[in-house]
């Protein structure tokens, strides 16, 4: 099989996401359901669509070349932040949002601020000051709410009466500023919101950040040593936070202070504002604490909704909640060893071993949510007080939805064919459509379909039943000469990889294995999908048992697997799995005999005090979590060959984690190789240089497991 085009169409599909359809939002009569979608696999400018669910035909509302007449979206600073915070690739309208009835729909672009008529598809510029933020209709449509220059202002809808509702004093700086997340907000607590409305539409909740206490870190670009360095506020581990406040203000610009106990809890994990008032999540520095509170509009006092507690941490990343039901139920998730149920009213509501990934809808009573037992998949389940939980879904895969009265938006991924599907069902009932009900309409994809085919095989391997996906060469068969494995994991705690889904991850070892290599990919100790009792162990050791199980996962597919040829063993990673990788063959080079590692975090010293302290806790406390953690004193055990490869624009992992490793190397005598990115961010490039980065791992992966740099059966020309 010819694959050697696949890393160019994974950069030019933008991974596959270009094209298909994204962000829906139902209408409260279900008479329409707006997304983004870009026009075809290889566009990477996200419109703003419309569907008739009654007919299944298609408006598009607004169209970024058209609204720009062809000139280029420049891209506001903070938007550009916004956009690496979430992981947003595309460009043109990536994101909206609407009034309660959707009849609004308001989005930035070029940094201006647009608003269209979803009924007539009339869409207007507003005079807005620019650049443009995060604009959001208030829920009556009469406002809208959007950040520009560090103030939270408000504008009609028809043009009128631009303001600032909260901004902050002159002679605090650029680094005070109302409505925008803080870093570790958007980076480590999934917080990409920072500013919410009342029902009424005539008040908002924000925050207020002051990162003028936060260490003053810089980023600069040796390939051009005539530009300025570019500075950031960094909350390092152990050091400041910056400090987050919470306030009311309403449309004159009269703010009220939130007050809590800011001194025990300074993390504002989450906020809203329901139908019963403003509330807020807040987390002690120490993560193990978290109090949802109940905020009085009137005077800015707190009450106690709920508190947990967890000896480790309490988990942060469970997205949608805590909400509220129409008649003040509160909806969260609860942890009870093994399993994460969902609860309502302080009640758990699911059953042992069914692990609650994600709140999608609070619809009156109805609570719409993703939840599997089986951890390489996501269903659908809905809940309503009298009726328990309900399966909506049952195909094997990874289902998500959105839910509004009797319309259910469905989207589903297998691994049993590329892209996504999404439905529109009306008539559902808790979220299961009605059997006799309307036919579901489909919202066409445009995206690609990948130019290889999988062949991989999925197991739950060894004692602990470790998932994995194994990829073999299409055209490798019985009797064919042993393969040199090449492991490829994520293996930490922000994701999996091991899905019932194709994703740009499986292609990716898909290609790798057509090169000549047996792919594995293992979800191991730490990541998410098996319960809270399996998420923490790695408390206090982010590489120990992570790495453990990555060799006894290697060694129970070997098992099974003779065609692995376990004298020659390789892993690759970017971010966590790029420190994991390194980690491998400083600690077991028995059984590691190559490593690539990308973006690697070398010294956990040197991350965000909110990521890092979750698991290995607070640095003054627990110093010896971070030298068990930390790769630095292992430099003089290396003998295996290392590739490190790091972006120099990275304000996530920074660059200096790859230095100092590379530095400590050095010292000891320990060969290596060092490809520095020269204006590369933590996110993958969207140009050939993701092509490019690939064929130089192979190349080094080949070089020095398989003893040659020319082709392989399947390969027949370089990338790049």
């Amino acid at each position: 099989m010819s694959t050697p085009h696949l890393p160019r169409q994974l950069t030019r599909t933008r991974r596959f996401t270009l094209g298909a359809p994204t962000r829906f939002t139902v209408a409260p009569d279900g008479s329409r359901v707006l997304f983004l979608r870009s026009r075809a696999g290889d566009d990477p400018v996200g419109c703003l669509w419309a569907l008739d669910p009654a007919t299944g035909a298609e408006r598009l509302l607004a169209d970024p070349a058209e609204l720009l007449g062809g000139a280029a979206d420049e891209v506001p600073e903070e938007e550009r932040i916004r956009r690496e915070r979430a992981r947003q690739q595309a460009s043109g309208i990536t994101d909206y949002a609407t009034d309660t009835a959707t009849q609004a729909a308001a989005f930035a672009l070029s940094g201006q601020l647009w608003v269209v008529d979803t009924a007539s598809g009339a869409v207007r510029q507003l005079p807005a000051r620019q650049p443009v933020v995060d604009p959001r209709p208030s829920p009556d449509g009469r406002h809208i709410a959007y950040v520009s220059g560090g103030a939270l202002r408000v504008i009609g809808t028809d043009g009128s009466e631009d303001r600032a509702v909260a901004a902050p004093d002159p002679e605090d700086g650029p680094d005070v500023f109302f409505g925008l997340p803080e870093h570790v907000a958007s980076e480590s607590m999934g917080r990409h919101r920072a500013y919410w409305w009342a029902p009424g539409g005539d008040r908002l909740l924000t925050t207020r950040v002051d990162n003028r206490k936060v260490l003053l870190w810089y980023l600069s670009d040796p390939a051009d040593p005539a530009k300025p360095p570019r500075t950031m506020r960094y909350p390092q581990v152990g050091t400041a936070n910056a400090e987050v406040t919470l306030w009311i203000a309403d449309l004159a610009g009269n703010r009220t202070e939130v007050r809590w106990d800011r001194a025990g809890f300074e993390y504002v994990a989450t906020a809203g504002w329901d139908a019963h008032g403003p509330f807020a999540a807040v987390l002690s520095r120490d993560q193990r604490t978290l109090r949802v509170l109940a905020v009085d509009p009137a005077d800015g006092a707190t009450g106690l909704l709920s508190e947990r507690t967890d000896e480790r941490w309490v988990e942060l990343l469970v997205p949608g909640v805590p909400a509220r039901t129409a008649t003040g139920l509160l909806v969260d998730y609860l942890d009870r060893d093994e399993t994460r149920h969902l609860s309502v009213g302080g009640t758990p509501v699911t059953p042992e071993g069914l692990q609650v990934h994600e709140v999608l809808a609070v619809d009156g009573e109805t609570v719409l949510f993703v939840a599997a037992t089986e951890p390489t998949e996501r269903h659908l389940w809905s809940y309503r007080p009298g009726e328990g939980v309900r399966q909506l879904t049952e195909q094997p895969g990874v289902h998500s939805g959105v839910l509004r009265g009797d319309t259910l938006v469905r989207t589903t991924r297998t691994l049993d064919r590329p892209g996504s599907r999404t439905t529109v069902h009306r008539a559902a009932e808790d979220g299961r459509p009605e059997p006799g009900g309307p036919t579901p309409v489909e919202i066409t994809s445009h995206a690609q379909r990948p130019l290889l085919e999988l062949r991989v095989e999925r197991a739950a391997v060894g004692p602990r039943r470790l998932r994995t996906h194994l990829f073999l060469p299409s055209w490798h068969g019985p009797g064919d000469a042993p393969l040199p494995v090449l492991v490829d994991p994520y293996a930490g705690p922000a994701m999996q990889k091991v899905l019932a889904e194709q994703s740009s991850h499986t292609f990716v070892s898909q290609w790798f294995a057509e090169q000549g290599f047996a792919v594995l990919v293992t979800d191991g100790a730490g990541t998410p999908g098996r319960g809270p009792r399996w998420e923490k162990e790695i408390f206090g050791d982010l590489i120990g048992p992570v790495l453990d199980d990555q060799v006894a996962a290697l060694h129970a597919t070997a098992e099974r697997h003779p065609e692995l040829d376990l004298d020659r063993v390789g892993i690759r990673g970017w971010s966590f799995s790029g420190m994991l990788a390194a980690a491998a063959v400083l600690r077991r080079p028995d059984v590691f005999h190559a490593a690539v590692a990308g973006a690697p975090l070398t010294d956990q010293r040197l991350y965000d005090a909110c990521w890092k302290e979750r698991f290995l806790g607070q640095p003054d406390r627990y110093p010896e979590h971070y030298e068990t953690s930390s790769l630095l004193a292992d430099a003089p055990e290396l003998s295996r060959p290392l590739l490190l490869m790091h972006g120099l624009a990275d304000d996530n992992v920074f660059v200096a984690s790859t230095l100092q490793l590379s530095s400590a190397l050095l010292a000891a005598g320990r060969p290596h190789e060092v490809l520095p990115l020269s204006g590369m961010t933590h996110a993958s490039p969207t140009d050939d240089t993701f092509a490019r980065l690939l064929g130089h791992q192979l190349e080094f992966l080949q070089r020095h497991l398989a003893g040659r740099t020319d082709g392989v059966p399947g390969r027949d020309e370089r990338v790049g």
